[in-house]
């Protein structure tokens, strides 16, 4: 007995994962979900056995508005209500916005202020900052200036030479009798132990960002906290792609130019991150802190044409997929030119069908992307969609100069969109993400002329050429699309 099982072992393994195969494969069309992404994940379970279930047990799981994340929504709600009473954080909002900026960036506004409340400020002051040389060289100057707090909550924080100095920053402050606080992603962060016994001695509260144990990362190891958030004595704010890491300062020899884009934000608006951050915080430290009003002073823009902003946070705690809704609205409602940077260009099949038929409209749509990409999976996925846009008469310019990490979008001449969010199914959809959209006709020109730039750098996809690439990186790109939905 004991030999014909050795001698049939594999086949008895094979015969029950396959079992498990069918069993899981029930669960998951039984779960009614994007059938994309449901046929990707019986795909993977079919073609690589126990390795399948592996995956799928790590990465497939969806704990969307369940268990830590539901408990989240339920007591953010309730916060935000109780801050907005007491701190009046919607005091700018007014009701001409219609009139002012026209029907396409009505439709957005009133589209958040349903799904999210988030609330639309109109006296800003905005910086647009060109890569992290630009990023850094600001934050080090307002981090220097800081009076009373500062609150940082980053994706990647790396304790390499940049991370270093803004610790020692960080550091320094504290011990000055600044409250600091970090959150950071456990998982794409890289911080030492030395590091962060720096810190804790120093008095900089920091926590990780749901961290990841091997013995209980199911549910945590698909949601990560993929924004990159400063607020500075609730008066100045920063969000944007740029992450705490060498890589994005050129300033530093680096394997590769980084091309990215960050705000620098001044006014009302820094109340919403700030709002923002804290929720974060309450999650990360289990610490329900009593907000004052320090935390959201009372200050009007100084500049001549102020700016009206409106912040929005998405995320798998969440009702709906709000930076991707105001994405699709954006796209629907454009009447001439759309404009977007994406590292990653994965969309789902309402942002494709919403930029296909744009195109196909007259409505003229270009899409920076990098030719090489940081991910080869995520390089082969993205190209695997140039084909169809292209046929559509969507424009797609591939970044050559180096890595492009923007995640921008510009609309005719009165909105545009900076923040975390890629084009991509984790942005929308797992990750925790905020954005910046930005209603000036100022800003849009300015990022106009920005784009222009990076489209000298860049070089656009003959589509006729294309259609011409080897039947290997064809069949590269299929197989990478299936997994589109898991990247």
């Amino acid at each position: 007995m004991f030999s014909f099982f050795r001698e049939n072992l594999w086949p008895f393994l094979l015969g029950v994962n396959y079992v498990l195969v069918v069993l899981f494969s029930i669960l998951i069309v039984l779960k009614n979900k994007n059938p994309v992404k449901t046929l990707s994940f019986i795909f993977i379970l079919a073609i690589l056995p126990f390795l399948g279930i592996f995956i799928y047990y790590f990465f497939g799981q969806d704990y969307r508005k369940h268990k830590i994340f539901e408990k989240k929504y339920i007591f953010d709600n309730e916060s935000l209500k109780q801050w907005r009473k007491k701190f009046s954080l919607d005091r700018e909002e007014r009701f001409d916005f219609k009139t002012e900026f026209g029907d396409g960036a009505f439709k957005i506004y009133n589209l958040l202020r349903h799904n999210e409340k988030a609330v639309l400020t109109f006296e800003n002051e905005v910086d647009i900052l060109v890569n992290g040389e630009q990023k850094f060289e600001r934050l080090k100057k307002d981090l220097a200036q800081a009076e009373d707090h500062i609150h940082m909550e980053y994706f990647v924080f790396v304790d390499d030479e940049q991370g270093i100095e803004i610790i020692e920053s960080l550091c320094e402050k504290a011990r000055a009798g600044v409250q600091v606080r970090l959150i950071y992603d456990d998982v794409g962060s890289t911080i030492s132990s030395r590091s962060k016994k720096l810190l804790t001695d120093s008095g900089v509260q920091h926590h990780a960002f749901l961290p990841v144990l091997f013995s209980n990362s199911t549910s945590k190891i698909n949601y990560r906290n993929h924004r990159k958030i400063v607020v500075i004595d609730g008066k100045i704010g920063y969000l944007g792609g740029i992450n705490i890491d060498k890589k994005y300062n050129n300033d530093y020899t680096n394997k590769r130019y980084w091309r990215d884009t960050h705000l620098r934000i001044q006014g009302a608006a820094v109340g919403a991150l700030q709002s923002s951050f804290f929720l974060s915080w309450n999650f990360a430290a289990k610490d329900d802190i009593e907000l004052e009003g320090r935390h959201f002073p009372k200050s009007k823009s100084k500049v001549q044409d102020p700016v009206a902003v409106q912040i929005i946070a998405s995320g798998p705690d969440t009702d709906w997929e709000n930076i991707m809704e105001a994405m699709f609205t954006a796209i629907n409602t454009a009447k001439k030119s759309i404009c977007i940077t994406t590292p990653y260009l994965i969309p789902n099949s309402q942002i494709l069908t919403a930029l296909t038929t744009a195109s196909r409209s007259g409505v003229d749509v270009r899409v920076i992307i990098p030719k090489k990409s940081d991910s080869w999976a995520a390089q082969y996925a993205t190209d695997s969609y140039i084909e169809q846009l292209a046929r559509s008469g969507v424009r797609i310019f591939r970044y050559h100069k180096g890595f492009v990490h923007a995640k921008t979008m510009i609309i005719d001449d009165y909105f545009t969109s900076i923040g975390t969010a890629n084009l991509d199914y984790r942005s929308f959809s797992l990750n925790f993400e905020i954005n910046a959209l930005v209603y000036n006709t100022g800003i849009n020109r300015q990022m106009r002329e920005i784009y222009k730039k990076d489209l000298l750098e860049s070089e656009e996809v003959d589509y006729e050429r294309w259609l011409q690439r080897g039947m290997t990186r064809k069949i590269q790109e299929s197989i990478s699309r299936l997994w589109a939905p898991l990247l």
